[in-house]
């Protein structure tokens, strides 16, 4: 894309687990932006939040890791950066930002320091040589939804300078929610009006409400989660025993089976529900 502005997708998040929702995310941003930006999006990134985030029932970040790893095998595009996990506390969205952007920086600026660039050898993220290409700078967008966005309205949650940064210097990327009124919340805060221009409202018209707060609800009932979450995680998960999937040991050697047998030439007709 001659004349176009390189961008990197950042999505932050617990990722507990990695649902196709997740992954869809990047595609529509993708899609969007190429659509109705000059941005060229040359990667994205899925981030998982530290283990010290403290939040009930998280798995741990090995196995977060493992499982974004499995969902993301299929995609050229889409890697995990392991970053946020091996810091020594739960990080901040916006120095999760700000890292990505000054690593990516110092790779196409050629200065990347050897001690770093080792560290960045050994976490096998290849996907930054392809930035060397050009000189051409690089520009960290955070990927949301559009929870997190109105979650910017919520009373010391968040510090408005980190606001000012998120969406004022790097910029962000909304995928909408059904029931969501993004245009209506900007409009209502002064701040987010001021940046209005650096924020990119995707609107979702394929809903698709999947969590995985109501994944982790159906494995806790023995429920099928096939077709929300990729079939690797779902074997990762019973494999590993992971929300509460041990208390139902019966239905995961017939989940095993299933998978097995389970054949890809078969039409599906959708559904109204």
């Amino acid at each position: 894309m001659t004349g176009s502005q390189r961008v990197i997708l950042l999505a932050c998040g617990s990722f507990n687990p990695p649902t196709n929702m997740h992954l869809r995310m990047f595609e529509i941003a993708k899609d969007f932006l190429h659509r109705t930006t000059n941005y060229n999006v040359v990667a994205g990134l899925m981030s998982p939040v530290h283990d010290k985030y403290g939040k009930e029932g998280l798995a741990s970040a090995g196995d977060r890791i493992q499982m974004l790893r499995l969902a993301l095998n299929s995609s050229s595009w889409v890697h995990v950066s392991e970053w946020e996990t091996t810091q020594d506390d739960w990080t901040p969205t916006r120095e999760a930002v700000q890292y990505h952007q000054e690593l990516v920086d110092s790779v196409v600026n050629g200065n990347l320091d050897p001690t770093a660039k080792r560290q960045r050898l050994d976490a096998s993220q290849s996907w930054l040589n392809h930035l060397t290409t050009s000189t051409d700078p690089v520009v960290v967008k955070l990927l949301c939804g559009a929870d997190l966005l109105e979650s910017f309205a919520k009373p010391g949650l968040w510090k408005e300078e980190d606001i000012e940064a998120l969406v004022g210097k790097y910029g962000i990327v909304v995928i909408t929610r059904e029931g969501s009124n993004p245009y209506k919340f900007i409009y209502e805060s002064d701040l987010l009006t001021k940046h209005q221009k650096n924020i990119h409202i995707v609107t979702e018209w394929i809903t698709n409400e999947v969590s995985s707060t109501k994944v982790r609800r159906a494995l806790r009932r023995g429920e099928s989660v096939k077709y929300l979450v990729q079939d690797s995680v779902i074997d990762y998960i019973y494999k590993n025993a992971l929300f509460n999937t041990h208390n139902n040991f019966a239905l995961s050697a017939s989940h095993k089976t299933t998978l097995l047998s389970a054949t890809t030439d078969c039409a599906i007709e959708d559904v109204a529900t």
